[in-house]
């Protein structure tokens, strides 16, 4: 194996033949390269600083916002919903917290209460929520477009267009929805309540929603009834009723005698424990006679009671009135019960 010996006066010729770097050199290389990362920078900035930043602050602040008004809206209706009390004194959620209202006192008396006072406010809160997500959402899409430099109002020309076509072909849904909502809000009837609703539809309210109505009958049949299509709803359950005992006699009875036992028989009803907290105003025999005929003579006791209990009342009120009549010596003709709701008979 050979090897190569190189002498120290070559390799002191070999470095002074190889050219050292110049440091200016370097310094411009590295002074070109940070230029053009700043201008790139500065461009991309500019770039970035306009409809794009625009764009993501206008989508930042739309869900900010639709999230704080769905959160606002499903907590109230919540609350409500499901009647929550008062907050402790000195929390800092007692502003969050809603007084007690009449329906708290309402609830305690008619379980259906709070069924009927939770559906319609959840149901309240659901078309908040979804024409909150319109509104807003309608809001953010024609801010992006205008910040993209498009022309919006042939689009809402357009749109409204559309809107109109939509409406005349789904006409009946729309007015079923409108009129669902309304009943809801003005709460016309509810769960629990008996109601007639025309062309037969007439019974117990099983389910409101915003298209349809359940209400079902006496024999069991189960109604659905359009909201568009209810033109008018007699509530036999709302505020208070009226119940009315309708007693006939025989024509020739002593008016004076049929009228004190009638009068001792609505005492008997009104001084019943079972009744005693259903009346609101005590029943009462209608001054005179209301029919004659050639074999009898009707008379009439009226009560205005609690919202539901008419029927019951009424049948108290025969049953008292036979028992009386039938003491007083006096043979009682047919005898029929009627009902109704405070808004079918003001004036007795």
């Amino acid at each position: 194996m050979a090897l190569v010996l190189i002498s120290p006066t070559a390799m002191n010729l070999w470095y002074a033949t190889t050219p050292s770097p110049d440091p200016s050199t370097s310094e411009g290389v590295l002074e070109q390269t940070s230029d053009a990362v700043g201008q790139a920078g500065r461009s991309f900035w500019e770039w970035f600083s306009g409809w794009p930043l625009h764009v993501i602050v206008i989508l930042v602040v739309g869900v900010v916002l639709l999230v704080v008004l769905r959160r606002v809206i499903s907590h109230v209706t919540e609350r409500i919903a499901v009647g929550a009390p008062k907050g402790t004194e000195g929390s800092w959620k007692d502003w969050m917290r809603r007084t007690p209202l009449v329906e708290d006192a309402i609830a305690v008396a008619n379980p259906l209460a709070n069924e009927r006072r939770a559906q319609r406010a959840r149901t309240v809160g659901s078309v908040l929520n979804s024409a909150a997500n319109i509104v807003i959402g309608v809001m953010i899409v024609l801010s992006i477009l205008a910040e993209l430099g498009m022309n919006v109002g042939p689009l809402l020309a357009s749109a409204g267009l559309v809107g109109v076509a939509i409406g005349f072909g789904a006409q009946s849904l729309v007015t079923d929805f409108i009129s669902g909502i309304f009943i809801l809000i003005e709460d016309q009837y509810g769960v629990g309540d008996v109601v007639d609703l025309g062309s037969g539809a007439e019974g117990v309210i099983e389910e409101v929603q915003l298209r349809t109505t359940q209400v079902r009958a006496v024999d069991g049949t189960l109604w659905w009834v359009r909201n568009g299509e209810i033109l008018r709803a007699g509530n036999r359950t709302q505020r208070w009723s009226r119940a009315v005992a309708e007693v006939r006699v025989p024509v020739d009875s002593d008016i004076s005698t049929v009228r004190a036992a009638l009068d001792r028989a609505a005492e008997t009803v009104a001084a019943d424990e079972t009744f005693a907290a259903e009346f609101i105003e005590p029943p009462a025999v209608r001054s005179g006679v209301d029919m004659v005929s050639d074999i009898s003579m009707t008379f009439t006791i009226l009560a205005q009671v609690r919202p539901g209990m008419q029927w019951e009342v009424s049948r108290a009120l025969l049953l008292a009135a036979q028992a009386e009549l039938r003491a007083a010596g006096i043979r009682r003709g047919e005898t029929s019960t009627r009902t109704a709701a405070a808004t079918d008979v003001e004036n007795p």
